[in-house]
């Protein structure tokens, strides 16, 4: 039996009034074909009115043909009804047309726009940036995860968790890190997010006051430096280059710095060790935090890795944050942030007022897939892949793009940036507009801090294998016209 609502406030033609607002919504496909009414006793009880005012509205609708009764089995909308009939019983139906409103947004939301990616359709050679091949997640070991936290009593308990998280990710993520990255933290410093962004909006929101400056980097990551603007802060963008932020550059009176060091994004350059401790120097002298994004470095294909700010940092300036959304799925919208002790209370506050707390099944089963030694064998497995497709691009950069573009040197992450030889960054535009119509998908580009120079990023996460070269050959005969 289909719900819905009927309204008889301050109404006088009771029965007419409940077969309009029936009609309405059989018509709207609120109610559609097929869909159970309820039973003319139970409507009446809930109405408050007589077994007879609604035995009039039914019958109306069925001499219309709108519904039809089955002898012990009930009132249905009819299988036949058409969105049009109301048109051709010569009754039309008057279309009320809702206001656009008098409310305004803010300013700042006229000029934010959704990324295509949320409604473009999958092309056949993809290479845009900070995509995951999905096809190869372990759907049955994830299963198995999930089947665990349902059986296990705790996900469906109907109460809130703590703000900071599930206690069994917590400590998960704690050893994985520890192990994995190097990472000095326990379950305590952990706070657990719906996802980078989440983590940052409640990072700036427990840190930060609107007006407050904090510095990002040139070229970066566009979402972040729009959610830092739209809380009211104010964004300085200082310059990268091929040894990472430049710090000397970084101006008085910021009281963070948004960073991603070891492999920075877009330009895929990875912050020396001088240039690290720098700026650590630099936010002890100026009293500032440090926000380190460490968003796709579980996949490391070659050299040394180096340690991460945060396994540097003496004073409790650095806050690390990480992602499962390149290492699993981005729709299961699962991040961390790894606090010093001075804002664990105040994180956990943020969280709380923002959404209380993340999907508590998606916790579970996370903390079970970790600790069964699952996620470390998805990460090897794709590392090995990742890998092929890593050298396969940029051989193929480096040989037939060569007047074109000039590869900068990456053993990290989903994606290669090349620095265009002549090309300006609207020029590129076109570029990506041409390979659209050719089935390839490459994003627009961006421009290099301080020149018209034009950046290329060009991801591998989301193509097959076998279709990088043929993909790569398209994408070179759209840079000829």
């Amino acid at each position: 039996m289909t719900a819905f609502h009927v309204s008889l406030v301050g109404r006088k033609d009771l029965s007419g009034e409940i077969y309009r607002q029936i009609r309405r919504a059989i018509l709207a496909r609120q109610l559609r074909p097929g869909d159970t009414l309820p039973a003319g006793r139970e409507l009446a009880r809930t109405l408050a009115v007589s077994r007879a005012t609604v035995t009039i509205a039914y019958e109306r609708l069925a001499a219309e043909g709108f519904v039809t009764s089955r002898q012990g089995s009930g009132t249905f909308v009819s299988e036949s009804i058409a969105p049009t009939l109301g048109e051709k019983t010569g009754r039309r139906e008057k279309t009320r047309r809702r206001s656009a409103g008098v409310l305004a947004p803010r300013p700042i939301w006229q000029s934010i726009a959704l990324p295509p990616m949320v409604f473009d359709r999958p092309a056949r050679f993809d290479f845009r940036g900070g995509i995951c091949d999905a096809s190869l997640f372990p759907h049955n070991s994830w299963r198995r995860s999930v089947t665990w936290a349902l059986r296990a009593g705790e996900t469906t308990a109907g109460i809130y968790e703590h703000p900071a998280g599930h206690p069994t990710l917590r400590a998960a993520i704690a050893r994985h890190i520890g192990i994995s990255r190097g990472i000095r933290t326990t379950a305590d410093d952990i706070v657990i997010t719906n996802g980078t962004q989440q983590a940052l909006d409640v990072l700036a929101r427990a840190l930060l006051a609107p007006g407050d400056g904090i510095a990002v980097e040139d070229p970066s990551y566009v979402t972040p430096r729009l959610l830092f603007t739209a809380l009211g802060m104010r964004v300085v963008r200082v310059p990268v280059d091929r040894q990472g932020l430049v710090v000397d550059a970084l101006p008085r009176g910021v009281r963070a710095v948004y960073v991603t060091p070891s492999h920075q994004f877009p330009l895929s350059v990875t912050m020396t060790l001088p240039r690290r401790q720098a700026l650590l120097a630099w936010a002890e002298h100026n009293n500032a935090a440090i926000i380190e994004d460490d968003y796709d470095s579980e996949f490391r294909f070659g050299g040394r890795p180096l340690e991460p700010l945060q396994t540097l940092d003496e004073k409790g300036r650095v806050v690390y944050v990480g992602s499962f959304s390149k290492t699993m799925l981005p729709t299961l919208r699962l991040g961390f942030l790894v606090t010093p002790p001075s804002l664990r209370e105040a994180l956990h506050k943020a969280k709380f007022v923002n959404d209380w707390h993340s999907s508590t099944l998606a916790q579970a089963a996370l903390a079970r897939f970790i600790d069964e030694g699952a996620f470390a064998r998805h990460i090897r497995r794709m590392t090995a892949i990742y890998r092929e497709r890593h050298q396969i691009l940029a051989d193929i950069i480096t040989r037939d793009f060569a007047e074109h573009l000039e590869l900068i040197p990456s053993t990290t992450g989903l994606h290669l940036t090349a620095l265009a030889r002549k090309m300006r960054g609207d020029q590129f535009k076109d570029v990506a507009r041409r390979a659209a119509g050719r089935g390839v998908a490459v994003q627009a580009g961006f421009t290099v801090s301080g020149t018209s120079r034009a950046g290329v990023m060009l991801g591998y996460g989301g193509i097959p294998t076998g279709h990088i070269k043929e993909g790569m050959r398209l994408l070179r005969t759209c840079f000829d016209g």
